[in-house]
């Protein structure tokens, strides 16, 4: 690994890997290898093309599309100009990314093949937008990504990144239904690439091939690359999930170490070919993201014959948080629903409603003090305040720490839902049900599922005298929002339970579906 001394900000990270591991390949994608040298050549191209765009320090750069390698090239040549790349969710509706473009103000947008139209489709609503590079090129209009990047000199920039630059910005929903910007910068991920030096699970030997097949535009993803970058190991980029690839790709490509969310690992296991698949140079597989059974996680271990370790964080700690070690994964220990103990440099409580934490064993927020802990939400200052206090980021997640420092999750403090591993707000899925006229009234819940561990179901009171067909308000919803987060079900009702003050009381909607579980989240 590139000396922590020498980490500096995100932006230094591939000339310290050129200059130790020159010609060797940082990232195979396609066939085809991207060396140290050519990923820090690469980027000092990509800055001198965003400055000569108008591109600012402190300013965003979208990237909207799959898996590619043009997103390390972009996210290193933005830091250099000290600006931030924001990496959208390919899989949301037109609104919903019409709406991050406009909140984080990018000027400049690199966009996938898949999602050119809808680019087309919403770019008159994003008057910010002044360029556009097509990613895989081939578009009328806008300049093809290699010949914009290709086209500019090779030659460092002028501008000299700060600690409290952002890096990286990604979104995250919330209970207003409205995304916001988690910023990360230079500072945050100094502590975080610092801290998975210290762990030997997280410790990548030079040379060792490592897959990023979970997408970018999340944490884990995003921070899969540059953990390789900064070890000298090898990112085996898939441009997306696809579980036959995968599988093919984990013994072709000799993987090493891979990162998947437990719907992920279970798609593997159903997957024709998995009994036979070369797993024979797979050391460690990390999953997190949501909860995994004791059951799939049994069938895994037999199946890959490798260590497992599960993490736990989250996009406002950059991803760090908890981790379950291999060790632990002994049923013996008493640990498999455990998400682990915490990093080195991250302080763990569960509090009580009034901020003081509760004794040992009792249910209470997790909540996060850590170097690795976001600056905030993007132009959010009150929902930044509603989250943080005295540095400590309270995560929205009910749990317990045991007497050994494990940290067991129970349930959900706030509403959100996550499904395969996408978070899903129930505001967000309400605001796009509610505009249907049929509807008024409803509820948003997520409800057990063996597959994606949990996914939506709303609870619908109709309007007097009309009729409503569930097929009919998911197809509404699909039109407005992403397909992961329109109901897989819905129920109707006469009406739904509420507090006092008007609050619909989830936790009575959510109890017969998750009654019998020992936990409320799944």
């Amino acid at each position: 690994m590139i000396a922590p001394e020498m980490l500096g900000p995100v932006a230094d990270l591939p000339r310290h890997a050129a200059a130790r591991w020159g010609t060797a390949p940082a990232i195979r994608f396609d066939g085809r290898d991207i060396s140290f040298a050519e990923l820090d050549a690469r980027a000092d191209r990509v800055a001198r093309g965003l400055i000569e765009a108008g591109v600012m320090p402190g300013e965003r750069v979208a990237y909207l599309g799959k898996n590619h390698p043009a997103f390390y090239e972009v996210l290193f040549g933005a830091a250099r100009v000290r600006a931030a790349i924001t990496g959208i969710n390919h899989r949301l509706a037109a609104p919903e990314i019409a709406y991050i473009l406009n909140d984080c103000g990018a000027q400049v947008l690199f966009v996938g093949k898949e999602q050119e139209p809808l680019i087309e489709q919403i770019i008159q609503e994003c008057p910010k937008l002044m360029l556009i590079v097509a990613i895989h090129g081939g578009h009328t209009v806008w300049p093809d990504y290699p010949h914009w990047r290709d086209s500019q000199p090779a030659r460092p920039v002028e501008r000299v990144p700060e600690a409290d630059d952002d890096v990286l910005q990604l979104y995250t929903s919330g209970t207003t239904g409205r995304p916001k910007g988690v910023m990360l910068s230079n500072a945050t991920y100094g502590a975080f690439l610092d801290m998975a030096s210290a762990m030997e699970w997280a410790g990548y030997q030079a040379d060792d091939r490592v897959m990023l097949a979970m997408p970018v535009f999340h944490v884990a993803g995003a921070n899969a690359g540059l953990l390789t970058v900064s070890q000298g190991a090898v990112c085996v980029m898939l441009p997306e999930v696809n579980p036959q690839l995968i599988l093919e790709t984990l013994g072709q490509e000799r993987i090493r170490h891979a990162f998947f969310v437990p719907a992920v690992i279970l798609m593997l296991l159903q997957t024709p070919g998995v009994e036979t698949a070369d797993f024979s140079n797979l050391y460690q597989i990390f999953y997190g993201a949501s909860p995994i059974s004791e059951a799939l996680l049994a069938q895994a271990k037999a199946r890959f014959g490798c260590r497992f370790t599960q993490l736990y964080g989250l996009t406002e700690t950059a991803g760090a948080g908890t981790f379950l070690p291999p060790e632990a994964h002994d049923p013996a220990w008493g640990k498999l629903r455990s998400c682990g103990v915490p990093w080195p440099g991250v302080i763990i409580r569960c509090l009580d409603a009034s901020g003081q934490p509760v004794p040992q064993g009792e249910v209470g927020e997790i909540a996060i003090h850590s170097p690795v802990v976001m600056k905030g939400y993007w132009q959010r200052p009150e929902a930044t305040t509603e989250v943080m206090e005295g540095g400590w980021f309270r995560t929205g997640d009910a749990g317990y720490i045991d007497a050994d420092g494990f940290l067991f999750i129970y349930d959900r403090v706030k509403d959100m839902i996550v499904s395969g591993g996408e978070n899903v707000y129930p505001a967000e899925v309400e605001n796009a049900l509610f505009g249907h006229p049929a509807v008024a009234d409803v509820a948003v819940i997520g409800v057990p599922d063996e597959r994606w561990g949990e996914v939506p179901k709303a609870i619908v009171v109709c309007k007097p005298g009309v009729d409503l067909r569930p097929d009919e308000l998911m197809g509404y919803a699909r039109e407005r929002i992403a397909a992961f987060k329109v109901p897989r079900s819905v129920d109707f009702a006469e009406a739904l339970p509420r507090n006092a003050s008007g609050k619909i009381l989830r936790k009575d909607l959510r109890e017969p579906f998750w009654r019998g579980h020992t936990r409320r989240v799944s």
